[in-house]
């Protein structure tokens, strides 16, 4: 896998986000999303901090969370989603669907991983019909090491995920089975609405209705 082809997979993707997000009614900004405790507006103010925010002032956030990255990343989520607007969230993303921007200690597969996750987050949550073209998913879930799946303490033990689109598997033991999109989600420890897994395991995955 090229870094050129990468590239062309994070800017795909920011750019389906951005006219998805142009779509959304307003009161749809402030519908839940599967990341707990966040709204759409939380999601993107996060998933844009990277354009508006510097290095330097990305580490006085982290000392202020005592090294704590999930804290910092949630109190700046939250700030930002409530002194931006959406137009001014869109905005954000809309200039910068090819910023170069990698997670720190990471790579453009590990900014396209976040990206279709979060975006997956909106998504799902909303419950629109929009599926990321599978071999996007592909990319992000070969670069899914034990290190990044341990990161989101998910509990699978036991379980064989198993991809009904791709030729993707992970596990072993009670098959669980669904859309790669909706494993990769299972992988990062999301619940996901009910019935899109199927398996005796399913419901373990699942939200209650």
């Amino acid at each position: 896998m090229t870094g050129d082809r990468l590239r062309d997979a994070v800017i795909a993707e920011r750019g389906e986000q951005v006219e998805l997000l142009a779509a959304l009614r307003p009161e749809q900004w402030d519908a839940p999303t599967l990341c707990d405790g966040w709204r759409v507006r939380e999601v993107i103010a996060h998933t844009t901090m990277p354009f508006r925010t510097s290095l330097g002032r990305m580490l006085v956030e982290l000392v202020k969370a005592r090294g704590d990255f999930n804290r910092m990343a949630d109190r700046c989520a939250r700030r930002d989603a409530a002194r931006l607007p959406p137009e001014e969230l869109l905005a954000s993303l809309r200039d910068n669907v090819a910023h170069p921007w990698t997670p720190p200690g990471g790579d453009v597969r590990g900014a396209l991983s976040h990206d279709v996750i979060h975006g997956l987050d909106i998504t799902v949550g909303l419950g629109l019909d929009r599926g990321v073209p599978p071999e996007r998913v592909a990319m992000v879930l070969a670069g899914m090491r034990p290190k990044n799946i341990a990161f989101f303490g998910a509990d699978l033990a036991g379980v064989a995920l198993q991809a009904t689109d791709l030729d993707w598997s992970h596990g072993a033991g009670t098959p669980v089975r669904g859309l790669a999109q909706d494993l990769l989600l299972v992988v990062c420890g999301r619940r996901l609405p009910a019935g899109r897994l199927t398996g005796e395991a399913a419901a373990r995955f699942s939200r209650r209705p």
